[in-house]
């Protein structure tokens, strides 16, 4: 058993206008626009950490969803950045929805800038977590060990603890506490993204030109967020981001990296919580 509502979320589906069932789950406090939740490179529904989940639904309605030809959506993946916006929107219009907020985390948080700039009068407030524009000029490079780790055909504890959370025994004490906490939903699904569309993830991470020169188009109000150690996206793309979003808080976490949300779930959840209020 697990004392987590998000453990507990029912999985539902919904018809996409291509054909396609999408797979989602949908929790906690309704009355206003629901929290619709992008998740990174190789994630899955089943890889949002559910105290993180659980802080935000305790303020609000929050959607986690796989996206098209991901895990437990069928559908052809997308293999462009653009694709994964058409799945979210395709998804998003299935239920029905007018009015959302949107968080993206990693290669979630460029999705979610797409889904804000394709329908600006959908999207109310955007969280952008631990990502980037895309096209941010002079952003350092991965380091070599960062781009071996993340084409591993599989990734461990340790792959984990490396990409997200920085090598020291708090991190990685908290880090590891994170992990177990996916076991509960992991254990039960065993759920992963096929071979198929971690390539299609690949190539559009790849393929993409960004959204550096759209950034004053994103006249939302938008919070950007990362850890100051981040091995994944530097965390000078949210500094950079910052000076081109015409509405935007910026927050980093110093003793953190690209997990730093869930390094510090509670914290963040509030200031989520509180920007989005």
């Amino acid at each position: 058993m697990s004392a987590y509502l998000a453990d507990s979320a029912e999985t539902r589906y919904v018809d996409g206008p291509e054909g396609e069932r999408f797979a989602y789950r949908r929790f906690g406090r309704a009355g206003g626009p629901p929290l619709v939740m992008h998740l990174r490179l190789r994630g899955t529904i089943d890889h949002w950490d559910p105290e993180f989940l659980d802080l935000l639904a305790a303020e609000r309605e929050v959607i986690v969803f796989d996206n098209r030809g991901t895990n437990a959506s069928t559908g052809t993946p997308p293999d462009t950045i653009e694709g994964m916006v058409e799945g979210s929107l395709a998804f998003v219009r299935a239920l029905g929805l007018t009015e959302i907020d949107v968080f993206g985390w990693s290669m979630g948080g460029i999705v979610a800038q797409g889904v804000a700039l394709s329908a600006p009068g959908l999207v109310r407030r955007l969280v952008v977590a631990g990502s980037s524009a895309g096209g941010v000029p002079d952003l350092p490079p991965q380091p070599e060990r960062t781009r071996q780790v993340v084409t591993k055909a599989a990734n461990g504890d340790e792959d984990f603890l490396y990409l997200f959370f920085p090598e020291t025994e708090r991190a990685r004490k908290a880090g590891l506490a994170s992990l177990r906490r996916l076991d509960h939903r992991l254990a039960q699904s065993g759920a992963v993204v096929g071979p198929e569309a971690v390539k299609a993830q690949l190539t559009a991470i790849s393929t993409f030109g960004g959204y550096w020169d759209r950034q004053e188009e994103l006249t939302l109000p938008v919070l950007v967020a990362n850890g100051a150690h981040d091995v994944m996206i530097h965390a000078y793309a949210t500094y950079a981001m910052s000076q081109r979003l015409p509405d935007a808080k910026v927050i980093l976490y110093s003793d953190a990296g690209h997990g730093f949300l869930f390094q510090h779930p509670e914290d963040f959840a509030h200031e989520v919580n509180r920007f989005l209020s």
